[in-house]
Order: C-alpha cells, then sequence, then structure tokens
C-alpha cells in the first residue's frame, strides 16, 4: 500500500496540473469498445482514432494493434496497416488474426510470398481456419500471375500482361508494382490515356515514383509530344539515376527529336536527298514509337514526291496509314501521288477516307477532282490516241493526227495478215474520232470537263474515220500509198 501511494505521488510530481486523473484499468478497454462501435458503423476514422487511444493506454495489447491495423486497411492505408498486423503477432505469435492481417497487407502491396508466410502461420494455429485456406490460394494465384506477365513481357505480349495485372490487382489493389507494369504495357499498346491515368494515380499518392514518371513519360513519347516526354524521363532519373528504360528512352526521345528536325530542316532547304536520309535514320531508332514513325514515313513520302520517286512516296504513306489509320496529311499525300500516276480507284478511295474524317470545302473539292478524273479514264483517252499532251495546242493536234492517221490508215496494211488489218483499222477510226472531238472546242470543252458527249447529237459511233482523213487531206486522187520495201509503205501526194 505505501509502495502504491509512492507510484501516485511520483506521478503527482511528473503531472503537477490539477487536472490529472489517474488511469483506471479498464479504460484503454472502454476505447476499444468505443472504436468497434464506430468499426460497425464504418466510421473508420473514429475507429482509428479511438484504437489509437487504446494502445497509447496499453502498448502492449495485441489485439488493439490488430484493431487498428483492421481499420488502416479499410481505409486502403496498407503499409501502415502492416506495420500494425506486424507489431501484434511480435507481441502475441499465436494471434491468429494478426498473422491473418499481416498476410493480408502484404498481399495487397504485391508480396505474394511475404503473404504465404504469413497464412501458413495462421493455418499452423488453425488448420481448419476457411479464411487463410482461401487466402493462401490467393496469394499462390498472384505469384502465378506475375510468373506469366514476366514470361508475356519478354515475348512482348502486352495485352496477356495486362490481362494478368488485372488479375492479381484484385487480390493486390495497393501494390505500385503491378499497376506500373500494367501502365507500361497499356502505353505500349497504344492506350494511352488509360495509362496516363494509372501512372497519374500513383504519382498523387507519390510524386517521386520513377516508375510512374517514366510511365507519363513514355506516354507523351509515343503521342509525339517528345520535348514534354524527355522532362518526365529526366525528372525520372533524378529521382532514381540508375532506371535504364528510362534512360533507354530518354536517349531515343532525344535521338529521335534532333535527326526529325534536322530533317526538316533539310527538307525546306531543297536539300532532299539529305533530308530522305535523315528521315530514314530517324525511322531506325525506335521501332515502338507509332506515331512519330508514321509521321516520319509520311515526311519521307513527301520528299519521294519531290523526288519524283512517285511508287516510293505511295509505299512510304501507305506504312505511315498503316502505322496510324487516322493519319489525314498521309492519305493525302498518297492520294495526289495517286493521282499523279493516274490510279484514280485508289485516289477516290482515299479522298472518301479524308472526306468521311474531316467534312471540309478543300476535301470535298479534291474528293470530286478524283471523281472526275475517274470517270473521264473510264472513257477512251483522246489525248494518248494521238500522243499529245493534255495542253496541246490545235497545230499539235493537227501534226499529231496527220501523223497517226498516216500510220494507221487501212490502205498501208493491205498486205498484213487480217488480224493486223483488223486492229489497224480499229486504231485508224480511233484517231479520227480523238481528232474530230479535240480539234472542235465545243466539244474538247465538254469531253475536258467530264461531260458525255452522245448528249446533243454528240453520238461517236455514226461518223466515218475516211471522211474525217479526206477532209483533213483533201480529195482521194490527191493521195496513194507505194510500197518502198516489204511490208512497207509511204504516203504519196499526187
Amino acid at each position: 500500500m505505501i509502495e502504491k501511494k509512492g507510484r501516485l505521488r511520483a506521478r503527482l510530481v511528473l503531472f503537477p496540473s490539477s487536472s490529472f486523473t489517474p488511469l483506471l484499468p479498464g479504460e484503454a478497454e472502454s476505447f476499444k469498445e468505443q472504436g468497434n462501435a464506430y468499426y460497425a458503423k464504418k466510421d473508420y476514422n473514429e475507429a482509428y482514432n479511438y484504437y489509437t487511444k487504446a494502445i497509447d493506454m496499453c502498448p502492449k495489447n495485441a489485439s488493439y494493434y490488430g484493431n487498428r491495423a483492421a481499420t488502416l486497411m479499410m481505409l486502403g492505408r496498407f503499409r501502415e496497416a502492416l506495420g500494425d498486423a506486424q507489431q501484434s503477432v511480435r507481441l502475441d505469435d499465436t494471434f491468429v488474426r494478426g498473422h491473418l492481417r499481416e498476410g493480408k497487407c502484404h498481399l495487397s502491396l504485391g508480396n505474394a510470398m511475404a503473404a504465404c508466410r504469413s497464412f501458413q502461420r495462421a493455418l499452423e494455429l488453425d488448420h481448419k481456419n476457411a479464411q487463410a485456406q482461401q487466402e493462401f490460394k490467393n496469394a499462390n494465384a498472384v505469384m502465378e500471375y506475375e510468373k506469366i506477365a514476366e514470361m508475356d513481357f519478354e515475348k512482348r505480349d502486352f495485352r496477356k500482361v495486362v490481362f494478368c495485372m488485372d488479375r492479381a490487382l484484385e487480390f493486390a489493389p495497393a501494390c505500385h508494382r503491378f499497376k506500373i507494369l500494367k501502365a507500361e504495357c497499356l502505353a505500349m499498346l497504344g492506350r494511352y490515356p488509360e495509362a496516363q491515368s494509372v501512372a497519374s494515380d500513383i504519382l498523387r499518392m507519390d510524386s517521386t515514383n520513377a516508375d510512374a514518371l517514366y510511365v507519363r513519360g513514355l506516354c507523351l513519347y509515343y503521342e509525339d509530344c517528345i520535348e514534354k516526354a524527355v522532362q518526365f524521363f529526366v525528372q525520372a532519373l533524378r529521382m532514381a539515376p540508375d532506371h535504364e528504360k528510362a534512360c533507354i528512352a530518354c536517349r531515343n526521345a532525344k535521338a529521335l527529336k534532333a535527326k526529325k528536325e534536322d530533317g526538316n530542316k533539310a527538307f525546306k532547304e531543297g536539300n532532299y536527298k539529305l533530308a530522305y536520309e535523315l528521315y530514314t535514320e530517324a525511322l531506325g531508332i525506335d521501332p515502338n514509337n507509332i506515331k512519330t514513325n508514321a509521321k516520319l514515313y509520311c515526311n519521307r513520302g513527301t520528299v519521294n514526291a519531290k523526288l519524283r520517286k512517285l511508287d516510293d512516296a505511295i509505299e512510304d504513306c501507305t506504312n505511315a496509314v498503316k502505322l496510324d489509320d487516322t493519319y489525314i496529311k498521309a492519305y493525302l499525300r498518297r492520294a495526289q501521288c495517286y493521282m499523279d500516276t493516274e490510279q484514280y480507284d485508289e485516289a477516290v478511295r482515299d479522298y472518301e477516307k479524308v472526306y468521311q474524317t474531316e467534312k471540309t470545302k478543300e476535301h470535298k473539292q479534291l474528293l470530286k477532282n478524283a471523281q472526275l478524273e475517274l470517270k473521264k479514264s473510264k472513257r477512251k483517252d483522246y489525248y494518248k490516241i494521238l500522243g499529245v499532251d493534255k495542253n496541246a495546242s490545235e497545230d499539235e493536234i493537227k501534226k499529231a493526227y496527220r501523223k497517226r492517221a498516216l500510220m494507221h490508215h487501212p490502205d498501208r496494211h493491205s498486205g498484213a495478215s487480217a488480224e493486223v488489218q483488223k486492229e489497224e483499222e480499229k486504231k485508224f477510226k480511233e484517231v479520227g474520232e480523238a481528232f474530230t472531238i479535240l480539234s472542235d472546242p465545243k466539244k474538247k470543252t465538254r469531253y475536258d470537263s467530264g461531260q458525255d458527249l452522245d448528249e446533243e447529237g454528240m453520238n461517236m459511233g455514226d461518223f466515218d474515220a475516211n471522211n474525217i482523213f479526206k477532209a483533213f487531206f483533201g480529195s482521194p486522187g490527191s493521195f496513194s500509198f507505194e510500197a518502198s520495201g516489204p511490208g512497207n509503205f509511204f504516203f504519196q501526194f499526187g
């Protein structure tokens, strides 16, 4: 009794305030009961406060730490919860719920192996514990998903990795490592908004997370925002100087930016050969950067078009739209190359794609022009028949007719086989038909504009090529064909 009074006197000396109230033995338990009540009402913040008061009064009680660990888990504060759960089993190694909560925290944070050890200990203490049995299975499942994801990442099967990480995160919702791996694979799949969302969530909780900074940079890099991407890579390397992926990505981004800019400069200066070489070198830097490579292919296609290598230009633009099927500029460039090579069906297809995406007046006009050229291409090309340019003068058309009419006149081929005679007669008729249209300003205008020539009495099936020939060269007696050797004839005026 004297010893008890002595301890009380000592406490009064330490706490001289008149408000001091000695702690009663059941007060800590009372705080725990109040914490339980708030926990039942899902008011976890208040529950946490009361469990903390109980721990402060009685720091050697394992169940108080276990209860606060459960509350912290409900608040999503798994690292703090893990500390409390570990303390609870240090105080009482036979505390089954403490081992279960420790395992659950390990699993939620992605440490499935440590979780298995905790659940195994719980099963040693209570081998029939259904929760421990199920959680042990869950932890093993997470380890299996990790193993499969690692192999699939090496195979670059990023969709499978995302699937495995989604399954693993069902059991490990607080694992940043799983989230980062998922985000990186989403970026590799071109699902940039999803990847950025995951990385941004982590950065809100931990602004110094180098992996999340790397993924944010990776998304920007793949979206062709290279300058901003470099900033994130540099920041990631400040946080983790040995971050290998950030180091490689930063180096690639800087090299790609420099090569592309040098190529653009050479193009503007008219040095197309150098521009071609620089764009080609840039394309070899990182095959995974789809958007930037699509632009590089289109740029190189433009260079090829300038060099009149139209087939190569078409191939480059095709590669660009394979990488990015929304790339309007590549479709427009390819369509123009198709127009220049008279592949009008393909040009119409590309312009239709462009107009469906961007319904502008300019795109509408380009489509109409291509459709007109396609319509015109389905008819006989009178310019080709005469062998003249579409801008040929009246004199050039007459000279061309003279040459072709004499070349294909039936009399000149009277000694040839029936098959050759028939073919030459057909060509002679086409030459006359072409001259009839192109030598008449009104008909030529209608023909050039793509209008039907059969309208307004211009039926081309009713004319006589011989009459045109006679009208051009004069009366039948004023010329004749004479042989100058086997199968050779020349025209002689009378």
